[in-house]
């Protein structure tokens, strides 16, 4: 089966889901928010030469990258020309010199997996060698074509190994989506979406996880359905973004919720014009989190400043025909970078001020918008990791902030 298929099934729930219009030429705003023309940012891009994996020659498929402690870790896959595709990672210690990564597989749809997000824990010797790195991977399959998703985990310097799991824990007819993983001082948690709405999975080690769905304020219930995005570790607990389709509405309205233990959770509406949006990524700048999502009036920016209350602090305008999307954001020495797409194209954003402003970063390269394609970032120190695959090939590169 082709890459292509993969992740198909993520582009048909976020445009089933979706429920945000376009913004009008009128509604596009920039870096000084009044709708001035501001100048992209310009960084002096470096390629990074990455080995090929060991096996048969193909196509990399560069998805997800992340920054522990100094060192780095980057998944995806690789497609060969029958459109077959395996996991495929790589490790740096400096972000220049970068090695394969053994993979373990022990499963048939895992020896096809393709990578698509990475989470870090560092050890307590401090630097990615000495931590833990999980990843989620899925691949068509089945009668029904849908994901068959799994995750793996990597001690220090060994293998990255997969973590065999009953098929309906990630899978099944309750599924939906499984979406973005995090690690914290809490252990390990993923943030998803089953048939009656929102839904996490937990692990103290990354190595087998326990889902909780149906959870009283995270799933759905009479208010209408929720699904969930993305998740970051908090020094108390959790936060996970998403957002509420309500009980016969048809537009989305952006939520985030907090669980000190990934069991009891309390939701918050996060504000935003008409009350439609979702909040699609989230991270953490200074402490605090910052959200971003696709909103009726372009891409609104929140934060939560005290950590509880949230304020829509900024947002910036898209253009294009096609549903908006955020698929990634990260921060570098306080920069905020975001990854959008409007259904043509894929662009960076980058705010120096904590998201009241904004600014487009001129990629190292173009990429479409859907398909086989990816443009997705990762920070650490003063450099970004930019990952763009234009459906014919995969490329990373370092950016100085």
């Amino acid at each position: 089966m082709s890459a292509r298929r993969v992740l198909a099934v993520f582009g048909v729930l976020v445009m089933l889901v979706a429920g945000c219009d376009r913004p009008g030429a009128d509604d596009d705003r920039s870096a000084a928010g009044d709708g001035r023309a501001a100048a992209p940012m310009e960084l002096a891009w470096q390629e990074v030469t990455l080995p090929a994996p060991p096996g048969p020659a193909g196509r990399l498929l560069l998805r997800d990258a992340v920054s522990c402690a100094g060192g780095w870790f980057l998944v995806g896959g690789v497609v060969d020309a029958a459109g077959e595709t395996r996991p495929a990672a790589w490790s740096s210690a400096d972000g220049v010199s970068w090695i394969p990564v053994p993979i373990a597989a022990r499963t048939f749809y895992g020896r096809q997996h393709v990578l698509y997000a990475a989470a870090c824990a560092p050890g307590p010797a401090g630097g990615s060698a000495g931590g833990r790195v999980a990843a989620l991977g899925a691949k068509n399959g089945g009668v029904h074509g849908n994901p068959r998703t799994g995750t793996w985990v990597r001690d220090g310097a060994g293998a990255l190994r997969e973590v065999p799991a009953a098929f309906e824990l990630f899978g099944g007819p309750r599924a939906v989506s499984v979406a973005r993983l995090a690690a914290g001082a809490g252990g390990w948690l993923i943030a998803g979406a089953r048939v009656d709405g929102a839904a996490v999975w937990t692990s103290p080690d990354a190595d087998g996880f326990t889902l909780a769905e149906g959870l009283p304020e995270l799933a759905g219930d009479a208010r209408g359905r929720t699904a969930a995005y993305d998740a970051v570790a908090l020094p108390t607990g959790w936060l996970v973004v998403g957002s509420l389709l309500p009980a016969g509405g048809a537009a989305l309205t952006p939520l985030a919720w907090t669980s000190a233990d990934g069991r009891s959770w309390r939701r918050v509406e996060l504000p935003v014009r008409d009350g439609r949006g979702r909040a699609e990524r989230v991270t953490l700048r200074d402490g605090v989190p910052v959200a971003v999502g696709a909103a009726s009036d372009g891409f609104a920016v929140w934060r939560a400043d005290d950590g509880a209350r949230w304020q829509r602090v900024g947002g910036f305008g898209a253009v294009g025909p096609g549903v908006l999307s955020v698929v990634g954001l990260t921060v570098v020495r306080g920069v905020l970078v975001a990854v959008t797409g409007d259904g043509v194209g894929r662009s960076a954003w980058a705010s120096t001020d904590g998201g009241a402003s904004w600014r487009p970063v001129r990629a190292p390269l173009t990429v479409v918008d859907g398909g086989d394609t990816a443009l997705t970032v990762a920070g650490g120190e003063d450099r970004l990791l930019v990952l763009a695959d234009d459906g014919r090939g995969s490329h990373a590169w370092w950016g100085r902030v």
